[in-house]
């Protein structure tokens, strides 16, 4: 093993053309991750609430793409949760070297992680694990997706630092086949290898062994096995990142980028829906390997779209409203989760939707009520935008 293997490029605070010398953000990072913040706060409501206006009820296909399968499947629902740990990934690279240049050791970039790692825990326990409520009988430690990002964080960062890419890269593949080694091959409990089933399933086993009574019980969703699977969703990002990174032109990286996504898609695909001896079901609730790939394919995908509209079109102010919102991804997300915007919302449109009900009343209550549901919808999420786009403009970046 060698030491840090980064290359070392700055990683400055400005949006350059891509492929200029002077260092900065890269547009597309940030604005795609804004477009997953814009699903996690309030984006979904937001856009069932404008559909649901002209189509009532929604049919089953749009149905199922904006909700999470019960169990075995993928929506495109599913895919807010692993594109958020992909593209903690994808900024690896360009943190790391930061930090590097700057003259950090491998010492240094230890204590970040764990301590970034750390405080992602803590925030996790805020958002979804009860902590707030100071009550220790309603605590759990490990059920939320920023517990997810540090633990997939921690383990790529410790495959970056150590190892150079090719064995990087072989790294993914033991974290794929470990965890589906263990998944398929492993007794449990008095039940057979191989049971994947929402109330029997080796990652729940050991998530109630580890966790105990401060594991989420109305879940089907697994963590601490699971983060075998969030090691190498994490990776997956980090390759994006050395592409980006990479002394290419802007379309020859958007061409490696869905290139890794196409890959990426059809192994997951043959591993996951293809009848086999060795089938492993895509299942989000427990991250198998196939959904870490079927998912790491499209987020390739996503990104190289965002880069070849940002890079290579030049359609930089569309991509301005994500980018606002990727700026401070943490903090709107701790927000969105911690506060009600509905009633920030209200303070300006509240008097708008009764009158409208009103005014609609009858045979056009139904209507109304929809009408008035998207109205306060794009309320919340418009007063959270406008409060990044204040930050955005002070240059006020909440980092962990």
């Amino acid at each position: 093993m060698d030491g840090p293997t980064i290359p070392i490029p700055a990683f400055g605070e400005r949006y350059p053309r891509d492929g200029e010398a002077r260092p900065g953000r890269v547009a597309s990072i940030d604005a795609l991750r804004g477009f997953d913040m814009f699903w996690i706060a309030g984006g979904g409501a937001l856009l069932s609430a404008f559909l649901g206006i002209f189509v009532d009820p929604f049919p089953d296909w749009l149905r199922y793409q904006l909700s999470h399968p019960d169990w075995e499947g993928f929506s495109a629902w599913d895919m807010i949760m692993p594109l958020f740990l992909f593209i903690v990934g994808t900024a690896m690279p360009f943190s790391f070297a930061k930090r590097i240049e700057r003259g950090a050791g491998k010492g240094d970039l230890y204590a970040k992680i764990f301590i970034r790692a750390g405080v992602l825990f803590v925030f996790g326990m805020m958002v979804q694990g009860n902590l707030l409520e100071y009550n220790l009988a309603r605590l759990q430690l490990y059920s939320n997706t920023l517990q997810a990002i540090a633990c997939g964080y921690v383990i790529a960062a410790f495959v970056m630092l150590n190892f150079r890419v090719l064995w990087q890269l072989l790294a993914v593949v033991a974290l794929l086949a470990g965890y589906w080694g263990l998944m398929m091959f492993v007794p449990f409990e008095g039940k057979p290898a191989g049971t994947l089933e929402p109330d029997a399933n080796l990652a729940r086993y050991i998530d109630a062994l580890i966790l105990g009574r401060f594991r989420d019980p109305g879940t089907t969703y697994t963590w601490v096995l699971s983060s075998l699977g969030f090691g190498a969703t994490v990776l997956l990002g980090v390759f994006a990142g050395y592409v980006l990174r990479a002394d290419k032109e802007p379309k020859a990286k958007c061409a490696s980028l869905a290139a890794l996504g196409i890959v990426c898609l059809a192994i997951g695909w043959f591993w996951g829906w293809r009848p086999s001896d060795y089938r492993f079901p895509i299942i989000k609730h427990v991250w198998t390997s196939t959904m870490v790939l079927w998912a790491g394919g499209w987020s390739y995908l996503l990104l190289a779209l965002f880069h070849l509209c940002i890079e290579v079109c030049g359609w930089r102010k569309p991509a301005f409203f994500f980018i606002v919102l990727g700026a401070n991804a943490i903090a709107v997300y701790m927000a969105w989760n911690l506060f009600d915007f509905h009633h920030i919302g209200d303070i300006f449109t509240g008097g708008l939707v009764q009158n409208l009900k009103e005014w609609m009343s009858g045979d056009h209550a139904a209507l109304a009520e929809r009408i008035g549901r998207f109205i306060r919808d794009l309320a919340a999420f418009g007063a959270l935008w406008l409060i990044c786009l204040f930050l955005y403009v002070k240059r006020t970046f909440i980092r962990v």
